[in-house]
């Protein structure tokens, strides 16, 4: 039974992969971002969008990372 759960869970990634796979060379367009200045940048949707989830991974990871750098404080038990 566990085989076949097994199974249908990477058909379901295969199907999920495939079908983003497709809409990311569908949408393979140039996209122009315009900064201040005048500046430019011109890259594909699909790098765009990878970017942005990279830059939110990163900054999500950095404000996380105050709490799994602070050092758990003990309890007093109140045994004097």
């Amino acid at each position: 039974m566990t085989f076949l759960i097994k199974l249908l869970v990477w058909l379901l990634r295969i199907v999920v992969f495939i079908g983003l796979f497709g809409l990311a060379i569908k949408n393979s367009g140039p996209m122009e971002l315009r900064f201040f200045l005048d500046q430019a940048w011109t890259a594909p949707i699909s790098v765009v969008i990878l970017a942005v989830f990279a830059i939110g991974v990163g900054v999500g990871l950095t404000m996380a990372l105050g709490v799994f750098l602070n050092p758990r404080r003990k309890r007093d038990t109140g045994s004097a």
